[in-house]
């Protein structure tokens, strides 16, 4: 059935795709018993983890990227995801890079996009965490708005936290976008660190405010990735490994992502210990790549171009072949 729905959808221009996507998921998601019967289908085995102290019913996740303004948080649960991940989200609403801007290169299961945090802004995505009655851990994805300059980012990141972080059960600070001119400078130690700094001092300020993760880039080198796992040991609660990589045309996700962003992964588990938590992103569409990516360091995983090419059933079904041998401790505790 999804392989005839892909055929179609694939006759669009994949940003209208996937807003006809979303806006259908609004729409479904508004009648209880359409929700009811996706979470029939999609029931997953009951072999909860926990981490940070919050418990996952499956450690597959949905990426940054997908539910860029929160509004498909109920489907995305009821479809069997262990965790959510809306935005990336900045302190104000922007449109983002000019279009076209989100290619599909079906060849390769792949998409490019360099759509350049395209998002409603901080205050309408706080009011929809608010109201989001949960049962699955939400984290936020947070960035900087494009018309700001690397020495008041700082700053951004932080107010941008402010609004959503008190919402959310956790927080990934994305410095990592190759379609922000200059963001990637963040991961930067001595930029890198402010960030964290202010973003943890109004953590401690808050009632209630979960882990505080860095995203990083599958395109830093050795040296890089020492310095960039020294700062999120010391700060941060974790990172996510990795972001899209960075082509001409905009950062490439999808299969060929899942070798050099599975490399990194390894580097950043060798470099902060086996303690430290860490997810694991890209190029994931079977079991054995989530397998993969847990041999090599991560305690969860998550699915963007996987699920566009595989469909929306690809995290329940994920999660019954793993339970079936799953290498990976089911409890990891925060240090």
């Amino acid at each position: 059935m999804y392989s005839l729905i892909r055929r179609l959808l694939f006759l669009l221009d994949a940003e209208d795709a996937h807003d006809f996507t979303v806006a259908q998921i609004t729409r479904l998601q508004r009648i209880p018993i359409v929700l009811q019967a996706t979470a029939a289908i999609c029931r997953i085995p009951n072999r909860p983890r926990t981490l940070w102290g919050m418990e996952f019913r499956s450690p597959i996740g949905i990426a940054a990227g997908f539910d860029k303004n929160a509004v498909m948080m109920p489907f995305l649960a009821a479809l069997g995801f262990g965790f959510l991940e809306v935005g990336t989200v900045t302190l104000h609403p922007q449109a983002g890079n000019p279009k076209p801007r989100v290619f599909r290169d079906a060849d390769r299961r792949a998409l490019i996009n360099r759509l350049g945090f395209n998002n409603d802004g901080a205050e309408s995505v706080a009011d929809r965490l608010q109201s989001f009655r949960r049962r699955l851990p939400v984290f936020v994805n947070i960035g900087k708005n494009l018309d700001v300059p690397l020495d008041r980012a700082a700053d951004s990141y932080a107010q941008c936290y402010l609004r959503v972080g008190r919402w959310a059960d956790g927080c990934v600070l994305n410095v990592s976008s190759p379609n922000t001119p200059g963001l990637r400078e963040m991961q930067r130690p001595e930029h890198l660190e402010r960030v964290l700094v202010l973003v943890r001092t109004l953590r401690e300020e808050m009632p209630h405010a979960g882990p505080i993760l860095v995203k990083i880039a599958p395109d830093l080198d050795g040296t890089q990735i020492d310095e960039v796992s020294d700062v999120c040991k010391r700060l941060a609660n974790g990172m996510v490994c990795t972001n899209t990589t960075l082509t001409t045309d905009g950062g490439l996700s999808g299969g060929p992502l899942f070798d050099r962003s599975t490399a990194v992964l390894r580097e950043v588990r060798d470099r902060v210990g086996p303690a430290f938590p860490l997810i694991g992103v890209g190029g994931i569409f079977t079991a054995d790549d989530v397998r993969a990516k847990f041999a090599a360091g991560a305690d969860l995983v998550q699915l963007y171009t996987g699920r566009i090419y595989k469909g929306p059933f690809l995290p329940s079904r994920l999660a019954r072949e793993l339970a079936t041998r799953d290498p990976r401790p089911a409890t990891r505790d925060l240090p």
